[in-house]
């Protein structure tokens, strides 16, 4: 469940270890209003990827 205020990218970084694969979470989300800040008390989907996905084009120090 979100917190309010919590970001898309807040998420990703949570989930995936980076901010930058949020898309995947809104995608998975197609009902949810694309907002800067989400209110607090929301059920998401949060696909389940591959962590060769997250790291395959990452330098060695991000990984």
């Amino acid at each position: 469940m979100t917190r309010d205020g919590e970001r898309w990218d807040q998420l990703s970084y949570h989930y995936y270890g980076t901010p930058f694969e949020y898309e995947r979470i809104v995608g998975a989300n197609p009902d949810v209003p694309i907002t800067p800040a989400l209110p607090g008390g929301l059920l998401l989907a949060i696909p389940v990827i591959a962590t060769d996905e997250l790291t395959g084009d990452l330098p060695p120090w991000m990984r």
